[in-house]
Protein backbone atom coordinates (compact mmCIF):
# COMPACT_ATOMS: atom_id res chain seq x y z
CA UNK A 1 0.00 0.00 0.00
CA UNK A 2 1.02 3.61 -0.71
CA UNK A 3 2.08 4.33 2.87
CA UNK A 4 4.55 2.87 2.45
CA UNK A 5 6.37 6.26 1.84
CA UNK A 6 6.51 7.47 5.35
CA UNK A 7 7.69 4.01 6.43
CA UNK A 8 10.64 4.81 3.72
CA UNK A 9 11.23 8.08 5.61
CA UNK A 10 11.61 7.19 8.57
CA UNK A 11 13.31 3.79 7.89
CA UNK A 12 16.52 5.93 6.17
CA UNK A 13 16.30 8.80 8.87
CA UNK A 14 18.01 6.06 11.02
CA UNK A 15 20.43 5.42 8.36
CA UNK A 16 21.89 9.01 7.49
CA UNK A 17 19.60 8.75 4.63
CA UNK A 18 17.04 11.37 4.81
CA UNK A 19 17.71 13.77 1.53
CA UNK A 20 17.97 10.67 -0.69
CA UNK A 21 14.80 9.02 0.24
CA UNK A 22 12.34 12.23 1.07
CA UNK A 23 13.88 13.26 -2.57
CA UNK A 24 12.22 9.74 -3.89
CA UNK A 25 9.27 10.23 -1.69
CA UNK A 26 8.56 13.07 -2.86
CA UNK A 27 8.93 12.20 -6.55
CA UNK A 28 6.66 9.13 -5.75
CA UNK A 29 3.83 11.62 -4.26
CA UNK A 30 4.62 13.85 -7.90
CA UNK A 31 3.53 11.10 -9.42
CA UNK A 32 0.60 10.58 -7.07
CA UNK A 33 -0.78 13.86 -7.46
CA UNK A 34 -0.51 13.91 -11.25
CA UNK A 35 -2.35 10.43 -11.70
CA UNK A 36 -4.88 12.35 -10.00
CA UNK A 37 -5.25 15.41 -12.01
CA UNK A 38 -5.68 13.09 -14.97
CA UNK A 39 -8.49 12.01 -16.41
CA UNK A 40 -9.23 8.37 -16.41
CA UNK A 41 -9.94 6.65 -19.57
CA UNK A 42 -13.69 5.08 -19.90
CA UNK A 43 -13.81 4.12 -23.72
CA UNK A 44 -17.05 2.88 -22.99
CA UNK A 45 -18.59 5.01 -20.26
CA UNK A 46 -22.02 2.58 -19.87
CA UNK A 47 -19.84 -0.07 -18.76
CA UNK A 48 -19.30 2.44 -15.11
CA UNK A 49 -22.96 2.41 -14.45
CA UNK A 50 -23.19 -0.56 -12.13
CA UNK A 51 -19.75 0.83 -10.21
CA UNK A 52 -21.25 4.15 -10.09
CA UNK A 53 -24.94 2.71 -8.16
CA UNK A 54 -23.52 0.42 -5.97
CA UNK A 55 -21.84 2.23 -3.72
CA UNK A 56 -20.57 -0.42 -1.43
CA UNK A 57 -17.85 -2.75 -1.73
CA UNK A 58 -16.14 -5.40 0.42
CA UNK A 59 -12.17 -5.67 -0.07
CA UNK A 60 -10.63 -9.06 1.21
CA UNK A 61 -7.13 -9.19 1.97
CA UNK A 62 -6.21 -13.16 2.79
CA UNK A 63 -3.02 -14.36 2.54
CA UNK A 64 -0.42 -16.43 4.55
CA UNK A 65 0.18 -13.60 6.19
CA UNK A 66 -2.38 -14.10 8.31
CA UNK A 67 -0.50 -16.86 10.01
CA UNK A 68 1.69 -15.04 12.17
CA UNK A 69 -0.77 -11.93 11.80
CA UNK A 70 1.52 -9.59 10.52
CA UNK A 71 2.32 -6.99 7.46
CA UNK A 72 1.15 -8.76 4.44
CA UNK A 73 4.45 -8.19 2.28
CA UNK A 74 5.83 -4.79 3.82
CA UNK A 75 6.91 -6.66 7.10
CA UNK A 76 9.73 -7.97 5.11
CA UNK A 77 10.18 -5.19 2.78
CA UNK A 78 10.91 -3.22 5.55
CA UNK A 79 13.30 -5.67 7.05
CA UNK A 80 10.54 -6.43 10.19
CA UNK A 81 11.55 -9.80 9.75
CA UNK A 82 13.36 -12.06 7.30
CA UNK A 83 12.23 -13.13 4.03
CA UNK A 84 13.16 -16.52 4.92
CA UNK A 85 10.44 -16.41 8.37
CA UNK A 86 8.13 -14.53 6.23
CA UNK A 87 8.07 -17.16 4.19
CA UNK A 88 7.86 -19.88 6.59
CA UNK A 89 3.99 -18.94 7.43
CA UNK A 90 3.20 -20.57 4.58
CA UNK A 91 3.34 -24.13 6.35
CA UNK A 92 0.62 -22.37 8.70
CA UNK A 93 -1.86 -21.39 6.20
CA UNK A 94 -4.67 -24.40 5.79
CA UNK A 95 -7.98 -22.63 4.87
CA UNK A 96 -9.53 -25.91 6.58
CA UNK A 97 -12.85 -23.53 7.20
CA UNK A 98 -13.16 -21.86 4.59
CA UNK A 99 -16.76 -20.82 3.55
CA UNK A 100 -17.24 -19.35 0.21
CA UNK A 101 -20.97 -19.71 0.22
CA UNK A 102 -21.21 -18.26 3.64
CA UNK A 103 -19.10 -15.37 3.09
CA UNK A 104 -20.61 -14.69 -0.32
CA UNK A 105 -24.09 -14.53 1.76
CA UNK A 106 -22.48 -12.51 4.06
CA UNK A 107 -21.05 -9.80 1.65
CA UNK A 108 -24.50 -9.73 -0.10
CA UNK A 109 -26.18 -9.42 2.73
CA UNK A 110 -24.36 -6.40 4.15
CA UNK A 111 -25.40 -4.54 1.10
CA UNK A 112 -22.23 -4.59 -0.95
CA UNK A 113 -23.04 -4.90 -4.37
CA UNK A 114 -19.10 -6.30 -5.13
CA UNK A 115 -16.48 -7.64 -3.64
CA UNK A 116 -12.60 -8.20 -4.07
CA UNK A 117 -10.09 -10.58 -3.22
CA UNK A 118 -5.98 -10.39 -2.89
CA UNK A 119 -5.38 -13.14 -5.77
CA UNK A 120 -2.07 -12.08 -5.20
CA UNK A 121 -0.36 -9.59 -3.03
CA UNK A 122 3.30 -8.39 -3.20
CA UNK A 123 4.69 -11.50 -1.64
CA UNK A 124 4.21 -13.44 -4.90
CA UNK A 125 1.45 -16.22 -3.32
CA UNK A 126 -0.94 -16.84 -5.27
CA UNK A 127 -4.15 -17.78 -3.97
CA UNK A 128 -4.94 -20.18 -7.28
CA UNK A 129 -3.43 -23.14 -8.88
CA UNK A 130 -1.23 -20.82 -11.12
CA UNK A 131 0.91 -22.84 -14.20
CA UNK A 132 3.43 -20.16 -14.54
CA UNK A 133 4.88 -20.33 -10.76
CA UNK A 134 5.26 -22.57 -8.45
CA UNK A 135 4.40 -20.09 -5.36
CA UNK A 136 0.86 -20.60 -4.70
CA UNK A 137 -1.14 -21.80 -1.56
CA UNK A 138 -2.02 -24.15 -3.88
CA UNK A 139 1.36 -25.97 -4.18
CA UNK A 140 3.09 -24.66 -0.99
CA UNK A 141 0.77 -24.80 1.86
CA UNK A 142 -1.45 -27.05 3.70
CA UNK A 143 -4.49 -25.41 1.91
CA UNK A 144 -3.95 -27.30 -1.11
CA UNK A 145 -6.84 -25.94 -3.45
CA UNK A 146 -7.49 -23.03 -5.41
CA UNK A 147 -9.47 -20.23 -3.12
CA UNK A 148 -9.97 -18.12 -6.07
CA UNK A 149 -12.34 -20.16 -7.90
CA UNK A 150 -14.90 -21.11 -5.12
CA UNK A 151 -15.49 -17.54 -3.81
CA UNK A 152 -15.94 -15.59 -7.46
CA UNK A 153 -18.59 -18.54 -8.22
CA UNK A 154 -20.49 -18.26 -4.78
CA UNK A 155 -20.27 -14.64 -5.74
CA UNK A 156 -21.68 -14.68 -9.14
CA UNK A 157 -24.36 -17.01 -7.87
CA UNK A 158 -25.20 -14.09 -5.03
CA UNK A 159 -25.08 -11.42 -7.96
CA UNK A 160 -22.30 -9.75 -6.77
CA UNK A 161 -19.48 -8.61 -8.96
CA UNK A 162 -16.39 -10.07 -8.68
CA UNK A 163 -13.58 -7.88 -8.13
CA UNK A 164 -9.81 -9.32 -8.58
CA UNK A 165 -6.59 -7.85 -6.62
CA UNK A 166 -3.50 -8.42 -8.87
CA UNK A 167 0.16 -6.76 -7.42
CA UNK A 168 2.08 -5.80 -10.61
CA UNK A 169 5.23 -5.83 -8.75
CA UNK A 170 6.03 -9.30 -6.92
CA UNK A 171 8.97 -9.34 -4.34
CA UNK A 172 9.35 -12.77 -4.35
CA UNK A 173 9.92 -13.74 -8.48
CA UNK A 174 13.79 -14.33 -9.36
CA UNK A 175 12.98 -11.81 -12.37
CA UNK A 176 11.78 -8.92 -10.20
CA UNK A 177 14.70 -6.51 -9.64
CA UNK A 178 13.80 -5.66 -6.10
CA UNK A 179 13.28 -8.31 -2.99
CA UNK A 180 13.58 -5.54 0.27
CA UNK A 181 13.84 -2.33 1.13
CA UNK A 182 18.19 -2.73 0.66
CA UNK A 183 18.21 -5.43 -1.87
CA UNK A 184 18.32 -4.96 -5.55
CA UNK A 185 19.02 -8.23 -7.24
CA UNK A 186 19.57 -6.30 -10.14
CA UNK A 187 19.53 -2.82 -12.26
CA UNK A 188 18.81 -2.01 -15.60
CA UNK A 189 18.26 -4.92 -17.53
CA UNK A 190 15.17 -4.44 -19.45
CA UNK A 191 15.47 -8.38 -20.96
CA UNK A 192 15.10 -9.67 -17.46
CA UNK A 193 12.45 -7.26 -15.97
CA UNK A 194 10.48 -8.05 -19.57
CA UNK A 195 10.34 -11.89 -18.72
CA UNK A 196 8.68 -10.65 -15.53
CA UNK A 197 6.17 -8.66 -17.19
CA UNK A 198 5.73 -11.53 -19.82
CA UNK A 199 4.73 -13.26 -16.17
CA UNK A 200 2.55 -10.84 -15.14
CA UNK A 201 0.35 -11.19 -18.46
CA UNK A 202 0.89 -15.19 -17.97
CA UNK A 203 -0.80 -14.85 -14.50
CA UNK A 204 -3.66 -12.51 -15.96
CA UNK A 205 -4.72 -14.34 -18.59
CA UNK A 206 -5.45 -17.60 -16.01
CA UNK A 207 -7.38 -15.40 -13.97
CA UNK A 208 -9.22 -13.92 -17.01
CA UNK A 209 -10.36 -16.91 -18.89
CA UNK A 210 -10.68 -18.66 -15.15
CA UNK A 211 -12.64 -16.16 -13.25
CA UNK A 212 -13.75 -13.81 -15.87
CA UNK A 213 -13.56 -10.80 -13.12
CA UNK A 214 -15.53 -7.80 -13.61
CA UNK A 215 -13.26 -5.26 -12.03
CA UNK A 216 -9.22 -5.84 -11.47
CA UNK A 217 -7.82 -3.82 -8.32
CA UNK A 218 -4.05 -3.67 -9.36
CA UNK A 219 -1.72 -2.04 -7.02
CA UNK A 220 2.23 -1.82 -6.55
CA UNK A 221 2.61 -0.06 -9.96
CA UNK A 222 5.29 2.85 -8.03
CA UNK A 223 8.43 0.82 -8.58
CA UNK A 224 8.15 1.72 -12.84
CA UNK A 225 6.71 3.44 -15.54
CA UNK A 226 3.55 2.82 -17.53
CA UNK A 227 5.90 1.92 -20.24
CA UNK A 228 7.78 -0.84 -18.59
CA UNK A 229 4.76 -2.65 -16.96
CA UNK A 230 3.97 -2.82 -20.38
CA UNK A 231 0.07 -0.82 -19.51
CA UNK A 232 -1.22 0.06 -22.35
CA UNK A 233 -0.58 -3.33 -24.21
CA UNK A 234 -2.08 -5.29 -21.25
CA UNK A 235 -5.04 -2.92 -20.83
CA UNK A 236 -5.43 -4.18 -24.42
CA UNK A 237 -5.27 -7.39 -23.64
CA UNK A 238 -7.66 -7.77 -20.73
CA UNK A 239 -10.10 -5.86 -22.55
CA UNK A 240 -10.02 -8.90 -24.98
CA UNK A 241 -10.97 -10.83 -22.36
CA UNK A 242 -14.01 -8.87 -20.87
CA UNK A 243 -15.05 -5.67 -23.02
CA UNK A 244 -16.97 -4.37 -20.07
CA UNK A 245 -14.17 -4.82 -17.53
CA UNK A 246 -13.33 -2.24 -15.47
CA UNK A 247 -10.03 -0.88 -14.27
CA UNK A 248 -8.88 1.19 -11.12
CA UNK A 249 -6.21 4.07 -11.34
CA UNK A 250 -2.97 1.62 -10.57
CA UNK A 251 -1.60 1.10 -14.08
CA UNK A 252 -0.45 5.15 -14.38
CA UNK A 253 -2.33 7.96 -15.46
CA UNK A 254 -4.89 7.45 -18.13
CA UNK A 255 -4.90 3.72 -18.31
CA UNK A 256 -7.77 3.60 -15.49
CA UNK A 257 -11.58 3.61 -14.53
CA UNK A 258 -11.85 4.98 -11.54
CA UNK A 259 -9.87 6.86 -8.86
CA UNK A 260 -8.74 5.35 -5.44
CA UNK A 261 -8.06 7.25 -2.60
CA UNK A 262 -7.06 5.13 0.54
CA UNK A 263 -7.95 4.76 4.22
CA UNK A 264 -8.27 9.08 4.99
CA UNK A 265 -11.43 9.77 4.26
CA UNK A 266 -11.64 12.77 1.50
CA UNK A 267 -12.41 16.10 2.71
CA UNK A 268 -13.34 17.56 -0.87
CA UNK A 269 -14.85 15.56 -3.35
CA UNK A 270 -11.78 13.25 -5.81
CA UNK A 271 -11.39 14.78 -9.45
CA UNK A 272 -12.23 11.60 -11.18
CA UNK A 273 -15.91 10.95 -11.94
CA UNK A 274 -16.01 7.86 -10.39
CA UNK A 275 -14.12 6.91 -7.09
CA UNK A 276 -13.88 4.73 -4.10
CA UNK A 277 -12.32 5.05 -0.73
CA UNK A 278 -10.48 1.93 0.28
CA UNK A 279 -10.50 1.87 4.01
CA UNK A 280 -9.64 -1.01 6.67
CA UNK A 281 -12.03 -2.01 9.15
CA UNK A 282 -9.53 -1.88 12.14
CA UNK A 283 -5.82 -0.40 11.50
CA UNK A 284 -4.83 -3.77 9.81
CA UNK A 285 -5.45 -5.41 5.74
CA UNK A 286 -5.02 -8.42 6.63
CA UNK A 287 -5.58 -10.34 9.74
CA UNK A 288 -3.71 -9.18 12.88
CA UNK A 289 -4.60 -11.25 16.06
CA UNK A 290 -3.30 -8.43 18.04
CA UNK A 291 -5.01 -5.61 16.37
CA UNK A 292 -8.70 -4.42 18.40
CA UNK A 293 -8.78 -1.60 16.80
CA UNK A 294 -11.81 -1.67 14.72
CA UNK A 295 -14.31 0.86 13.99
CA UNK A 296 -17.50 0.80 15.20
CA UNK A 297 -20.18 0.24 12.87
CA UNK A 298 -21.95 3.46 13.26
CA UNK A 299 -18.25 5.12 12.40
CA UNK A 300 -18.12 3.52 9.68
CA UNK A 301 -21.22 3.85 8.18
CA UNK A 302 -20.79 7.85 8.83
CA UNK A 303 -17.83 6.97 6.88
CA UNK A 304 -20.00 5.12 4.40
CA UNK A 305 -22.27 8.15 3.96
CA UNK A 306 -19.18 10.66 3.55
CA UNK A 307 -18.52 8.51 0.24
CA UNK A 308 -22.09 8.88 -0.54
CA UNK A 309 -22.14 12.62 -0.11
CA UNK A 310 -19.53 13.00 -2.45
CA UNK A 311 -21.01 10.59 -5.09
CA UNK A 312 -18.41 7.96 -4.38
CA UNK A 313 -18.27 3.98 -3.13
CA UNK A 314 -16.97 2.69 -0.18
CA UNK A 315 -14.27 -0.62 -0.41
CA UNK A 316 -14.62 -1.61 3.15
CA UNK A 317 -11.84 -4.21 4.24
CA UNK A 318 -11.44 -6.97 6.43
CA UNK A 319 -8.50 -10.10 6.77
CA UNK A 320 -9.81 -13.29 7.29
CA UNK A 321 -7.83 -15.99 9.19
CA UNK A 322 -5.32 -18.40 7.79
CA UNK A 323 -7.91 -21.12 8.17
CA UNK A 324 -10.62 -19.02 6.38
CA UNK A 325 -13.21 -17.48 9.08
CA UNK A 326 -14.34 -14.22 9.14
CA UNK A 327 -13.32 -11.90 12.52
CA UNK A 328 -16.29 -11.90 14.83
CA UNK A 329 -15.54 -8.31 14.22
CA UNK A 330 -16.26 -7.95 10.73
CA UNK A 331 -19.03 -10.01 10.81
CA UNK A 332 -20.77 -7.54 13.71
CA UNK A 333 -19.50 -4.67 11.34
CA UNK A 334 -21.19 -6.62 7.83
CA UNK A 335 -24.21 -7.33 9.50
CA UNK A 336 -24.79 -4.04 11.39
CA UNK A 337 -24.16 -2.46 7.55
CA UNK A 338 -27.17 -5.13 6.15
CA UNK A 339 -29.38 -3.85 8.98
CA UNK A 340 -28.90 -0.36 8.00
CA UNK A 341 -28.68 -0.56 4.50
CA UNK A 342 -31.69 -2.60 4.03
CA UNK A 343 -33.52 -0.10 5.72
CA UNK A 344 -32.12 2.73 3.61
CA UNK A 345 -31.69 0.95 0.47
CA UNK A 346 -34.00 4.11 -1.78
CA UNK A 347 -31.62 6.22 -0.32
CA UNK A 348 -28.28 4.55 -1.39
CA UNK A 349 -28.23 2.86 -4.60
CA UNK A 350 -28.56 4.92 -8.14
CA UNK A 351 -28.52 8.29 -6.16
CA UNK A 352 -25.69 11.13 -6.85
CA UNK A 353 -23.71 13.17 -4.87
CA UNK A 354 -25.49 15.30 -2.86
CA UNK A 355 -25.84 19.76 -2.63
CA UNK A 356 -22.82 21.55 -1.74
CA UNK A 357 -21.78 21.96 2.01
CA UNK A 358 -23.39 24.76 4.03
CA UNK A 359 -27.04 24.63 3.01
CA UNK A 360 -27.31 21.91 5.93
CA UNK A 361 -25.49 20.47 8.59
CA UNK A 362 -25.54 17.16 7.29
CA UNK A 363 -24.36 15.46 4.52
CA UNK A 364 -26.92 14.74 1.52
CA UNK A 365 -27.64 12.84 -1.67
CA UNK A 366 -29.95 13.36 -4.55
CA UNK A 367 -32.28 11.17 -6.62
CA UNK A 368 -31.06 10.65 -9.72
CA UNK A 369 -33.51 13.18 -11.14
CA UNK A 370 -32.52 15.51 -8.61
CA UNK A 371 -36.24 16.32 -7.43
CA UNK A 372 -35.39 14.24 -4.44
CA UNK A 373 -33.17 15.10 -1.27
CA UNK A 374 -31.82 12.76 0.74
CA UNK A 375 -30.40 13.76 4.66
CA UNK A 376 -28.28 11.72 6.15
CA UNK A 377 -28.47 12.83 10.18
CA UNK A 378 -25.93 10.86 12.73
CA UNK A 379 -27.52 13.39 15.75
CA UNK A 380 -30.03 14.58 16.85
CA UNK A 381 -31.49 18.70 16.00
CA UNK A 382 -32.23 21.12 18.46
CA UNK A 383 -35.97 21.79 17.81
CA UNK A 384 -36.00 21.55 13.99
CA UNK A 385 -33.87 20.74 11.24
CA UNK A 386 -32.66 23.99 9.26
CA UNK A 387 -32.16 23.85 5.21
CA UNK A 388 -30.65 27.57 3.61
CA UNK A 389 -30.76 28.48 0.30
CA UNK A 390 -33.24 26.13 -1.25
CA UNK A 391 -35.49 27.72 -3.56
CA UNK A 392 -37.26 24.79 -4.09
CA UNK A 393 -40.90 24.33 -2.48
CA UNK A 394 -40.74 21.55 -0.39
CA UNK A 395 -44.06 18.98 -1.76
CA UNK A 396 -43.32 16.27 1.34
CA UNK A 397 -40.81 15.07 3.82
CA UNK A 398 -40.85 11.55 5.06
CA UNK A 399 -38.18 9.03 6.94
CA UNK A 400 -36.56 6.62 4.71
CA UNK A 401 -37.24 3.33 5.89
CA UNK A 402 -40.74 3.80 8.37
CA UNK A 403 -42.57 6.13 5.94
CA UNK A 404 -43.28 8.58 8.66
CA UNK A 405 -44.25 12.15 6.97
CA UNK A 406 -43.05 15.01 8.82
CA UNK A 407 -43.86 18.70 9.25
CA UNK A 408 -41.82 21.53 6.79
CA UNK A 409 -42.43 25.52 7.03
CA UNK A 410 -40.30 28.32 5.43
CA UNK A 411 -39.42 31.04 7.48
CA UNK A 412 -38.63 34.59 6.85
CA UNK A 413 -39.14 34.88 2.66
CA UNK A 414 -39.62 38.23 1.61
CA UNK A 415 -41.88 38.58 -1.43
CA UNK A 416 -39.78 40.78 -3.10
CA UNK A 417 -36.46 39.41 -2.72
CA UNK A 418 -35.28 36.66 -4.77
CA UNK A 419 -33.20 34.74 -1.44
CA UNK A 420 -34.95 32.02 -0.43
CA UNK A 421 -36.14 31.92 3.62
CA UNK A 422 -35.05 29.24 5.88
CA UNK A 423 -36.95 25.86 5.45
CA UNK A 424 -36.74 23.88 8.97
CA UNK A 425 -38.18 20.33 9.45
CA UNK A 426 -39.61 18.94 12.59
CA UNK A 427 -38.34 15.76 13.79
CA UNK A 428 -40.22 13.40 16.39
CA UNK A 429 -37.42 11.92 18.35
CA UNK A 430 -39.60 8.65 17.91
CA UNK A 431 -38.22 8.22 14.59
CA UNK A 432 -34.37 8.73 14.94
CA UNK A 433 -32.68 5.49 13.78
CA UNK A 434 -29.60 4.19 16.29
CA UNK A 435 -27.00 4.83 13.88
CA UNK A 436 -28.11 7.14 10.87
CA UNK A 437 -31.50 8.94 10.24
CA UNK A 438 -32.51 9.60 6.79
CA UNK A 439 -34.90 11.91 5.49
CA UNK A 440 -36.26 12.18 2.18
CA UNK A 441 -37.14 15.73 1.18
CA UNK A 442 -39.52 15.73 -2.33
CA UNK A 443 -38.86 19.52 -4.20
CA UNK A 444 -41.41 20.32 -6.72
CA UNK A 445 -38.30 20.05 -9.40
CA UNK A 446 -34.75 19.44 -10.30
CA UNK A 447 -32.79 20.95 -6.80
CA UNK A 448 -32.35 25.03 -7.43
CA UNK A 449 -29.85 26.33 -4.93
CA UNK A 450 -29.78 30.13 -3.83
CA UNK A 451 -25.49 30.53 -3.82
CA UNK A 452 -25.32 34.03 -3.54
CA UNK A 453 -24.18 36.68 -0.88
CA UNK A 454 -27.15 38.12 -0.21
CA UNK A 455 -29.07 41.08 -0.83
CA UNK A 456 -28.97 45.00 0.74
CA UNK A 457 -32.39 46.45 1.50
CA UNK A 458 -32.49 49.60 -0.25
CA UNK A 459 -36.35 50.41 -0.16
CA UNK A 460 -38.84 48.52 2.43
Amino acid sequence: MPNFILDLISYDVNTHNFFKTYLLALSILTVSFTQSQTAYSQENPEKMEWFKDAKLGIFIHWGIYSVNGIDESWSFFNDYISYEDYMKQLSGFTASKFDPENWAKLIKSSGAKYAVLTAKHHDGVALWDTKASDLSVVKKTPAGKDLVGPLMNALEKEGVKKGIYFSVLDWSHPDYDRNTRETYRYKNDPTRFKKFTDFNFEQLAELSEQYNPDLYWFDGDWEHTPEEWRSAELKEKLLGYNPNLIINSRLGPGFGDYDTPEQGVPVTKPNSEYWELCMTMNNSWGYQGNDHQYKSPSELLRIFVDCLHMGGNLLMDFGPKPDGTIPEEAVNILTEFGRWTSKHESAIYETQAGIPDGHIYAPTTLSKDKTILYIYLDYKVNESLAIKGLKNKIQRVWVVGNGTKLQSREVGKMYWSAVPGMKYIDIPDHVYDKDITVLAVLLDGPVDLYREKGEVIESN
